[in-house]
């Protein structure tokens, strides 16, 4: 089968064996992928090691193949890959053996897929093909980092610096569901157009002074993944007593912290990380009451994968890449 994968180094396709499944596994064959920014940073964090690794955590297809002892899904079933390995239930914190989908366990830039059924869920039928597949890593990101962990609610406000991102065009869509009041930036005049069609109230320009913009703001909720560039900014528009949710560093992972001024102004931190299955199932309970779709930024074929990946690296899309296999 053709996969797009990582070897000594390098990003190519390839012809790699036809996956079997053993007890308690599926093979999906894979309709479409998502392309996420973890992808970019495999390659570095990787190197130059000799064994091939097929990336890509997001997909959906339809069920070629089932193990023994697998009785939940037949042949045929149209599903949504789960990225997070090996979580279970809701929990503070992932528990020992979490990993994502992508690496080390090979991913889903290929026409198939070998995993544990306990790793599927099935495809919500209003969905395109492209829209499921590229929802899990990103909604169940943004839907763990506002609700598990941020606690919105209906009448409070968020602040998502950075508009155009996955998880942002999610996060913009979920507060708006339950009725909050959602405020975003952006450097693109276009992305801030745009976030404001999917639900945003506000939409500021990250270049201007945010204390300025946001004085007659009463911010409860932050969800910052951008790291070192907002984080100080994020917290000075914040209200006293509020929360501060990061799930990423797109910039710089430290972040110098006043801490009298943070714990005089009695702020909650809060990390996240992807999400349990649990949550999953949640997720794609509230994406169906609400009719909730994936925002596609561009799509591209199997054979362009490195012209997807070019296009990530530029930052221009809003919203998702879809990568069409089949």
């Amino acid at each position: 089968m053709k996969a797009f994968v990582l070897e000594r180094g390098e990003l190519k396709l390839k012809e790699m064996p036809e996956p079997v499944a053993g007890p308690r596994e599926i093979v999906v064959k894979l309709k479409v992928a998502g392309l996420n920014r973890r992808d970019l940073y495999i390659q570095k964090r990787m190197g130059n090691k000799e064994e091939t690794l097929i990336l890509g955590s997001d997909g959906a297809g339809v069920i070629e193949a089932v193990g023994e002892g697998v009785d939940q899904f037949a042949v045929g079933d149209e599903v949504i890959i789960n990225p997070s390995l090996r979580w279970d239930k809701n929990s503070a914190a992932p528990p020992e053996g979490f990993d994502i989908l992508g690496m080390p366990d090979h991913g889903t830039f290929a026409e198939k897929i070998v995993i544990s059924a306990n790793q599927v869920e099935k495809k919500p039928h209003y969905l395109t093909w492209d829209e499921a597949g590229v929802l899990a890593l990103a909604a169940l990101t943004g839907y763990r980092a506002m609700f598990t962990k941020g606690k919105l609610q209906k009448g409070q406000t968020v602040f998502i610096p950075g508009a155009g991102s996955g998880v942002a065009t999610y996060m913009i869509q979920f507060a708006h569901a339950v009725g909050a009041r959602v405020i975003v930036t952006s450097r693109d005049a276009k992305k801030r157009e745009e976030a404001l069609t999917i639900g945003a109230n506000r939409a500021i320009d990250t270049s201007s002074d945010w204390e300025e913009e946001l004085a007659n703001e009463s911010i409860d909720l932050v969800i910052d993944s951008v790291g070192k560039a907002t984080f100080n900014r994020s917290l000075q528009v914040l209200k006293r007593g509020g929360k501060i949710v990061t799930f990423g560093a797109t910039t710089e992972d430290k972040v110098d912290l006043n801490i009298r001024e943070f714990f005089y102004g009695q702020y909650q931190l809060l990390g996240s990380t992807m999400g349990s299955r649990e949550e999953l199932k949640e997720l794609i309970a509230f994406m169906e009451k609400h009719e909730i779709r994936p925002v596609i930024g561009r799509t591209f074929k199997l054979d362009n994968m490195q012209e997807a990946f070019d296009f990530l690296k530029v930052n221009k899309q809003f919203g998702k890449i879809a990568i069409e296999i089949f």
